[in-house]
């Protein structure tokens, strides 16, 4: 099967989250990404979550679909090898994305010099190249003071690497778009980007800066409800938890209608003379419109409220740890199309995910599994470097190049 992608060859080098995920990205889009890793692997290569074997779900995950190389990066013919990886020809090749240092000798103007529709697109840790990643960038900006429970006074970092995801879809987006205008005028483009500059613009976006300035106070925390507008966790009858949304005013009437909860809301209002129909005060009353709606839910196992909230077309959903998410959710299934039950050599067999993106003129392509470290270093020194048998032969015995599984079929 073919992607939207099809032909186009990028190489990455990368570690962490952000151009690992691009390169991915690209891959399940049909592209041939081919990264390169040092011998005995980078920093990725056993990257928690880990199997007890050791073996990465972290690779397993950000790697599908992708050519590996590994090469001692070290040397200077090592570092010959994936410079003439990168600039190798081909109207669709010369791709690079990169979030290593690697000023001096895989910078862009570097590479320019060998091919000069050359593109590097490379993504920093802030605007003047210092090292930052997604845990040092969130509380620089402020987020984790404005997460956790209400009058909780120490800051909540977050589980998901957001900036690292939203970063590393900007570099989709910034190689594509510079691909674009190479295939226009045939000049190649340097592109730099940072993690931080990914981050504060989304906060700029989202109107948390201007928030700030001109009020000059720090959003509160809010806990679980949903700022601005109503939306709220409840506990029910057996235990267990749901999020429940009235954003929309189709959402807050159904909400209010399902839980019988009219004439409460209604004095509610005519207490406090606000109207009720405005999010915004909806979310400066979200503990009193709590109170009113915590028995309804109290009173009923979750399964009573699934199917009530369902049917009267609420907005809601259930609180679930992720092995409750994959024994409930069919969208972590093999019902879902972009999932396929896949055996990782070292893993085991789990759901792993296509990509979400469907286009009418493409087949949906299935996952491919990731390969092991330097399982592609021949075939692409052959394919792609140009070099003979011979030559590779004496590459991987002067130990310039590696493949894990060559190593152990010799053994």
């Amino acid at each position: 099967m073919t992607g939207i992608l099809n032909g186009m060859r990028v190489v990455e080098g990368s570690a962490f989250v952000a151009v690992p995920l691009a390169g991915m990205t690209l891959a399940q889009m049909g592209a041939e990404v081919i990264r390169f890793d040092r011998i005995g692997g980078g920093l990725d290569a056993g990257r928690w979550p880990v199997a007890p074997n050791g073996e990465s779900y972290f690779w397993a995950g950000m790697n599908k679909g992708k050519k590996s190389v590994a090469v001692d990066m070290k040397s200077r013919e090592g570092r010959e090898l994936i410079s003439r990886i990168i600039t190798a020809p081909g109207q669709d090749a010369g791709l690079f994305i990169t979030n290593l240092a690697v000023k001096g000798w895989l910078d862009h103007e570097t590479l320019s010099s060998q091919r000069e529709d050359m593109i590097t697109v490379t993504l920093k840790g802030d605007r003047d190249g210092n090292p930052q990643v997604d845990y040092t960038v969130n509380p620089m900006l402020g987020i984790p003071e404005m997460t956790g429970p209400e009058g909780h006074d120490a800051p909540v970092a977050h589980a998901l690497p957001a900036w690292d995801i939203a970063a590393g879809h900007v570099v989709v987006q910034a190689l594509l778009a510079a691909e674009r205008h190479r295939l226009r005028t045939g000049a190649g483009q340097g592109v730099d980007l940072s993690l931080k500059d990914v981050a504060a613009a989304t906060l700029g976006h989202l109107g948390l800066l201007g928030e700030a300035t001109m009020t000059g106070r720090a959003r509160p925390k809010a806990g679980n409800a949903l700022y601005g507008a109503y939306g709220h966790d409840f506990l029910c009858a057996d235990g267990k938890r749901v999020m429940v949304i009235g954003l929309t005013e189709r959402q807050w009437k159904g909400l209010v209608k399902v839980t019988g909860t009219e004439a409460a809301m209604q004095r509610l209002a005519s207490a406090t003379g606000k109207n009720l129909a405005d999010e915004g005060v909806r979310f400066a009353l979200r503990h009193d419109i709590t109170e009113i709606l915590k028995p309804w839910f109290a009173y009923r196992p979750r399964v009573v409220v699934a199917r009530e909230l369902d049917a009267a077309g609420v907005t809601w959903a259930p609180f679930r740890t992720v092995p409750e998410a994959l024994a409930e959710d069919p969208d972590l299934s093999e019902d879902n199309p972009m999932f396929k039950l896949m055996d990782q050599p070292g893993l085991g067999r789990f759901p792993v995910p296509g990509s979400p993106v469907n286009y009418t003129g493409f087949a949906r392509q299935e996952p491919a599994p990731a390969a092991h470290l330097g399982a592609q270093t021949e075939e692409v020194l052959s394919e792609v470097a140009g070099l003979t048998d011979t030559e590779i032969q004496q590459l991987f015995d002067r130990g310039v190049v590696q493949d894990i599984g060559r190593r152990k079929t010799a053994a």
